[in-house]
């Protein structure tokens, strides 16, 4: 299928042209794009906004992985691993572009250990059926020594494999996107929403205003239902009304979520060689330690932390970047330092829980069930909480079923999504550098400037390929998530961003908004 070109003047004559829409979306992350394609394919008129580029958020600083959850294994959330592990064979088959399975060593400095953990794993392998990777495996200090080089010997009495997946979060984000597109809906980037319409009388939701950041023109979208699938962000637009709410980059914490930050670190790919990637289930603190490869560099992570404020920038604190390299130095055969690390990224997880006492610091969020909650309020408003990225399909199913028994449209109860294929799928050849593009690739080879590299990474060709089909407008939206050159090494993006602001400019007509991405990119280089 050809790709369909994101032109901003046609978005908004189409969006302008629909008098009333079925489904209005406000959030261009994991869920607000999965209800999308769900609601798309159903045959709904359908239009989502999204206040800055899809996935800005949270959905675009995740540890990359797509699994049932070890950690929620262990806290006896059973259900909730259950469905993920089957969500996560259903992402595999309809994003193989994207999404593949990796094997994961646990290493074990104590006997005691590497049973009680092997025979949880043993369980996550019945749990997952015929939807699992690759059978556990108990590994004696060789084995795992073979299979995972990077692991420190000392001590090491042995390990566990065991199989889950990884994907590219930000350009599965893109995908959805794409995908409700060509189901006919219309979802549009950089277009915050500044009010909720109501219906006078009776109070109930009736669409919302939003702005065109580029241009700074006012919308107002009629719809039968809208979602608000806004993650952390969620009790902002509840408490919206058809007055204009001030932008602010800080606001207290959604009373319905208990936001937890969790930071990321890259490092070269020498201090964890090869493919296998490394689980500490249990760290000194009680946090889950992850090495990861990842586009040719390592992600150690992630940590745990509750957050008082939402940021759309959250900071890592020096403290979580110390307590990941501590954590990672116990296990890695090389210790990285500070000067080792390429580029650092913080998230905030929308975990559905209620504050105790608003304003306070949370309590501990790891034992937070990763869960999610559809509300219906009174006026008419569903808004979600909660999920994590491998069950964003499930949530979005769960969104319809929600609409479906209030009434608010007319839809089936069937799951319609479950074999619908994301834009681009196809399975990649072995070591292809377009592999992420699938079926879009003959065309971005075909295009001026596809062999002229700004970077290992990034290519001329791609720059413009964002532009004419993949909604970006600034370098950030290029740099970030388009390709993932800003998480893999902030110093590197900066270097190419003023070539690829000229690229993009002469692509759009717009500001790509250099000098920000400059100074976004300091925010990701780690102090030594």
């Amino acid at each position: 299928m050809k790709p369909l070109k994101t032109d901003r003047a046609q978005l908004m004559a189409r969006l302008a042209s629909v008098d009333e829409y079925d489904l209005a979306i406000i959030g261009g992350g994991a869920t607000g794009l999965g209800t999308a394609v769900d609601a798309a394919v159903r045959g709904l008129k359908v239009v989502l906004v999204e206040a800055h580029d899809f996935a800005k958020g949270t959905s675009s600083r995740s540890t990359k992985l797509i699994h049932g959850g070890v950690r929620y294994l262990a806290q006896g959330h059973l259900p909730l691993v259950w469905e993920a592990l089957h969500e996560r064979q259903t992402l595999l088959r309809n994003a193989p572009h994207l999404a593949h399975a990796m094997p994961f060593v646990m290493p074990a400095y104590r006997r005691i250990d590497q049973w009680f953990y092997g025979l949880g794993l043993k369980l996550y392998d019945l749990l997952a059926g015929r939807a699992g990777l690759g059978p556990t495996q108990f590994l004696n200090r060789n084995e795992t020594l073979h299979k995972a080089p990077g692991t420190l010997a000392t001590h090491l009495v042995g390990g566990v494999q065991y199989w889950d997946g990884q994907f590219d979060d930000a350009r599965l984000a893109l995908a959805l996107a794409r995908t409700a597109a060509a189901h006919g809906a219309l979802v549009i980037n950089h277009m915050p929403v500044t009010g909720l319409l109501t219906t006078l009388g009776t109070g109930k939701v009736c669409g919302l205003t939003c702005t065109d950041a580029e241009t700074g023109f006012a919308h107002h979208i009629k719809a039968r239902c809208v979602v608000n699938a806004t993650g952390v962000w969620v009790d902002e637009i509840e408490a919206m009304t058809q007055t204009r709410v001030a932008d602010t980059t800080q606001t207290r914490v959604p009373h319905a979520v208990s936001p937890s930050q969790g930071v990321h670190l890259v490092v070269d790919a020498s201090f964890w060689p090869g493919e296998t990637a490394l689980l500490v289930p249990r760290t000194q603190d009680g946090r889950v330690l992850f090495a990861v490869p990842w586009q040719g560099k390592v992600l150690l992570g992630t940590t745990d932390t509750p957050k008082s404020l939402v940021e759309w920038e959250p900071q890592a604190l020096d403290s979580e970047i110390d307590q990941i390299l501590e954590e990672a130095g116990k296990y890695l055969a090389k210790v990285p330092t500070r000067h080792d690390v390429t580029s650092v990224w913080a998230g905030l997880r929308p975990l559905a829980g209620a504050q105790s006492d608003a304003g306070k610091t949370p309590s501990a969020t790891q034992n937070i069930s990763r869960e999610h909650t559809v509300k219906l309020a009174t006026n008419g408003l569903i808004s979600v909480m909660g999920g994590k990225w491998t069950t964003y399909r499930a949530m979005a199913a769960d969104v319809m079923q929600c609409i479906r028994k209030a009434h608010l449209l007319s839809l089936t109860a069937e799951d319609v999504t479950v074999h619908t294929s994301l834009w681009g799928a196809q399975t990649p050849a072995p070591d292809d550098p377009l592999a992420a593009y699938g079926t879009d690739a003959p065309l971005l080879r075909e295009m001026a400037g596809h062999d002229h590299w700004l970077s290992p990474h990034v290519s001329e060709a791609m720059v413009r390929f964002a532009a004419r089909y993949e909604y970006a407008r600034t370098v950030e939206d290029v740099l970030a998530r388009r390709k993932r050159l800003l998480f893999l090494d902030a110093k590197k993006a900066a270097q190419i961003a003023p070539e690829v602001a000229s690229l993009l400019e002469a692509e759009t007509g717009g500001d790509a908004q250099l000098a920000a991405f400059i100074a976004l990119a300091e925010t990701y280089q780690v102090r030594s």
